[in-house]
C-alpha cells in the first residue's frame, strides 16, 4: 500500500535532483513508459562559429560535460538500470541520441537486458547548417524504441500510427521541424531558454504509439518538460526529473497553461485485438446478412454461400469464412472478414464493414445501459 501511494504522490509533478537517486526511490514496476533525452557529451572544443565569425549557441552547459567516455557510460549505465526498474514488465523505453553517444546508449541498454523494437530516425526539415564545411550537415538524430525484455508483451498503437499517416504504415524515419517560433520557450530575457528543446510533435508520436490514457510518462531528463505537456494533452500521468531549477520554474508554468484534448475515443482508437469478438454467426442472428446470400472475394474469382450456422459452403468445401476463404486460394491462412464481400445495392463492401457496423451499436448499447 505503501508503494502505491508513494506512485500516486509522483504523479503529474516534477521532481527536483538527481535522476538516479530519485528513480531508485520510486516505487518498482509502476511505469508505462520511459522517454529519455539524456546529455548527448557532445565533446565541444571551444567556441563554433558562423562564417560571419558570430557565434554558434550550441550546447556547451555542465550538464553535457563528462570527464571522459567511460564516465558518461557508468553514468549512463546508471540511470538505464534505475529507468528499468520502475518500469513495468511490459513497458518501454524510447531514448534519443545523436551519432554522439547513442551507440553507447545502445550497447549498454542491451547489456542490461532491454530488447530493442525499433530504431527511428528523426530527420529535421531545417538542421543547423555545418559551417566548417568539412563534414556532412548533421540532419537527423537516432531514437532507440526497446521494450524492459524480450518477453515484454508491450503495447504499439499500430492503428493510430497509420491514421497519423494518412492511413499508411508508420515508418522509422521522422521528418519533423527543429523547435522553433512559438513552441520555443524563452527566458526573462528572450533568449532561447534550453538549447536541447525538442519539438512537441516528436514527443506526440512516441506516446501516442506506446500508451493508452492514464498511463504513467517517466521523464528522468525533464527539462522545459515537453514530455509532460505532450502527456497531459494526451490524457497521460507524467513524472519529470530535473535538477536545474531554472528549468524547472519554467517547465512548470508551461504545464500549468495545459488542457487535456479531450476523454475517451478522441484520445485512444482501440486496437482491433482490443475491440469485442464478433463471430461470423453473430451478423446472421442480427440479421445483417441473411442465409443463401452469396459471398464474393473483391474481384469476383470466389463465390460460396451463406449456411444458418455461421458457416459458408463453396462447392464441396463446408467451414468458416477463414478456412474456405484459404482453401479455395490453396494459400496457408486467410482473413475472410476482409477477403470475402457482400452485395449491397451495385457495389460489394468487405463482411467485415457489417462487423463494424454491429460492433458499433452493441458499443452504443452498452454505453446506454450504463447511463
Amino acid at each position: 500500500m505503501s508503494s502505491q501511494k508513494t506512485a500516486l504522490s509522483t504523479e503529474n509533478k516534477i521532481l527536483s535532483g538527481d535522476c538516479v537517486a530519485l528513480m531508485n526511490d520510486l516505487p518498482e514496476k509502476t511505469v508505462d513508459m520511459v522517454f529519455a533525452d539524456p546529455p548527448y557529451n557532445l565533446q565541444l572544443n571551444g567556441d563554433l562559429h558562423r562564417p560571419n565569425n558570430s557565434r554558434v549557441d550550441a550546447v556547451d552547459d555542465d550538464w553535457d560535460r563528462f570527464d571522459s567516455l567511460k564516465t558518461y557510460d557508468e553514468f549512463t549505465e546508471k540511470w538505464l538500470k534505475a529507468a528499468r526498474r520502475t518500469l513495468k514488465d511490459d513497458g518501454t523505453l524510447w531514448v534519443i541520441g545523436s551519432y554522439h553517444n547513442i551507440f553507447r546508449v545502445g550497447s549498454i541498454l542491451q547489456d542490461l537486458g532491454y530488447w530493442i523494437l525499433n530504431d527511428v530516425i528523426w530527420r529535421k526539415s531545417n538542421p543547423m547548417p555545418n559551417f566548417r564545411g568539412r563534414r556532412f550537415t548533421n540532419a537527423h538524430e537516432t531514437l532507440i524504441w526497446a521494450a524492459k525484455s524480450q518477453d515484454s508483451k508491450y503495447r504499439f498503437n499500430y492503428d493510430s500510427m497509420k491514421a497519423l499517416n494518412e492511413d499508411l504504415q508508420m515508418r522509422s524515419d521522422w521528418y519533423i521541424p527543429l523547435c522553433t517560433g512559438h513552441e520555443r520557450l524563452k527566458d526573462d530575457e528572450g533568449a532561447k531558454l534550453h538549447p536541447t528543446q525538442k519539438p512537441e510533435a516528436l514527443l506526440y508520436r512516441t506516446i501516442m504509439s506506446s500508451t493508452v490514457p492514464g498511463d504513467v510518462v517517466l521523464d528522468p531528463f525533464f527539462g522545459t518538460g515537453t514530455t509532460g505537456a505532450v502527456a497531459k494533452k494526451l490524457g497521460r500521468k507524467y513524472i519529470g526529473i530535473e535538477r536545474e531549477e531554472k528549468y524547472i520554474e519554467y517547465a512548470q508554468r508551461r504545464l500549468e497553461g495545459i488542457k487535456k484534448l479531450g476523454d475517451g475515443e478522441i484520445l485512444h482508437t482501440p486496437s482491433r485485438r482490443e475491440q469485442p469478438r464478433i463471430p461470423f454467426g453473430q451478423l446472421i442472428e442480427h440479421g445483417l446478412i441473411k442465409p443463401g446470400v452469396e459471398l464474393t472475394d473483391s474481384q469476383g474469382r470466389y463465390q460460396a454461400t451463406v449456411s444458418a450456422d455461421g458457416n459458408i459452403i463453396a462447392g464441396n468445401m463446408r467451414g468458416s469464412i477463414h478456412k474456405v476463404g484459404a482453401a479455395l486460394q490453396g494459400a496457408p491462412s486467410c482473413n475472410g472478414w476482409t477477403f470475402w464481400h457482400v452485395r449491397n445495392g451495385r457495389r460489394a463492401e468487405p463482411i467485415d464493414t457489417l462487423r463494424q457496423s454491429l460492433r458499433q451499436s452493441k458499443g452504443e448499447e452498452s454505453a446506454s445501459t450504463l447511463q
